[in-house]
């Protein structure tokens, strides 16, 4: 609030408008009644509920902006300026950044700003939004060159509200209050992408090959303990051929490989 009040004493100076300034403000009157019912036309104006009119008496503008509805103004001393208070967006071009870690990108972004104080909107800048609108530029290289490339991918609502933030603060002066601030796209080079995709896919190819190797390892243990099973049981050795022959038989394959057990081998070589 102090610095509201010491833009507007800055720009608005004392208000008085002199002996000279009073004369003109009486021929303005007398200009006025002379010209009625023609010059009520000319000094009432309508301000629509989104607008606020900013009136300059001899160059001096009022300490508070007029409407909305019907305001009167002076013909020949009055000067008006209309302020739209809607929120306006505006596209920040792509950014050519050099990040922390040395990789260039291209960044965009869209800011959401309105008018607070049409007063200071006028008469502390002469193009509010264009300038908010450049510093939001600005401050998205200097934001963004502080961040690795890491943080910009994976930060970028922290991003956002310290941008919000440092323009906020800039733009107070100018009567413009920053909504919102958001990162629309963060493009790398053709290059850093396919360098990352095959970094990517690498990594997946080990972590395949991890898992099928521990798969591996377990059904080797699996076949060890089942394997000391059938060596006390020799009843369980031929319950396991006779299911792998019904599991061939119901595939319905026309040969089938009918296997000897090695004793009978041993017992022939013998003889």
């Amino acid at each position: 609030m102090d610095l509201n009040n010491s833009a507007h004493q800055k720009t608005l100076g004392d208000g008085n408008i002199g002996f000279c300034g009073y004369v003109l403000l009486f021929f303005s009157w007398i200009i006025f009644f002379a010209f009625l019912p023609i010059s009520v036309c000319a000094a009432i104006h309508v301000v629509h509920d989104y607008q606020r009119c900013v009136v300059f008496r001899l160059g001096r503008a009022k300490r508070a902006a007029s409407g909305p509805g019907l305001i009167f103004t002076l013909p020949c001393a009055d000067q008006c300026t209309m302020v739209d208070l809607r929120i306006k967006s505006f596209d920040i071009p792509p950014q050519e950044i050099l990040s922390k870690d040395s990789v260039t990108v291209a960044v965009d972004a869209v800011i959401y700003c309105y008018v607070y104080d049409p007063v200071m909107s006028v008469c502390n800048i002469e193009d509010a939004f264009g300038s908010t609108r450049l510093l939001a530029a600005t401050t998205l290289r200097t934001v963004l060159g502080t961040k690795n490339l890491a943080g910009m991918l994976s930060e970028r609502e922290a991003i956002s509200k310290e941008m919000q933030q440092i323009l906020d603060e800039s733009t107070d002066p100018w009567g413009i209050k920053v909504e919102r601030v958001e990162i629309k796209d963060v493009r790398l080079p053709k290059q850093l992408q396919r360098a990352m995709a095959a970094e990517a896919e690498a990594s997946r190819e080990a972590n395949a090959k991890v898992i099928a190797a521990q798969g591996e390892q377990k059904a080797s243990a699996a076949l060890r303990d089942a394997a000391k099973v059938m060596a006390d049981t020799p009843a369980a050795v031929q319950l396991r051929y006779l299911q792998t022959l019904n599991s061939i038989a119901a595939e319905k394959n026309s040969t089938i490989i009918f296997p000897l057990p090695m004793e009978l081998l041993t017992g022939i070589s013998r003889d």
